[in-house]
């Protein structure tokens, strides 16, 4: 059974950081491209960072330079450490495999980041 739990999400003031943190289990995470997603209220989902099995991250433009995607195969743990937040940024967070179309249908609670202005 697929399982993602998302966390370390919060509440911050614009220009601020967080770290967050996916733990995975029911397939094998070391083979897959994984990606995190965020959707905002009124909004699609979407691709904000993804990580190939190469190590190679790719940024959705309006985080490059502020959103570093890395992973842990011995946790199978995805990461995304956040700085200089905007407002813009607020949004629930999740993550999946990459790319969408290849996402698995389950999806985790999210993890709520909330930045302030």
């Amino acid at each position: 059974q697929v399982e993602f739990v998302e966390s370390g999400g919060g509440l911050v003031q614009s220009g601020g950081s967080l770290r967050l943190s996916c733990a995975t289990s029911g397939f094998t995470f070391r083979v897959r491209p994984m990606a995190w997603y965020r959707q905002a209220p009124g909004n699609q989902r979407e691709l904000v960072a993804s990580i190939n099995l190469a190590n190679s991250p790719t940024y959705t433009d309006s985080v490059k330079g502020r959103f570093t995607i890395s992973r842990d195969n011995a946790k199978n743990t995805l990461y995304l450490q956040m700085s200089s937040l905007k407002p813009e940024d607020t949004a629930t967070y999740y993550c999946n495999v990459a790319p969408r179309a290849a996402a698995y249908d389950t999806w985790g609670q999210g993890t709520q980041v909330t930045v302030s202005l």
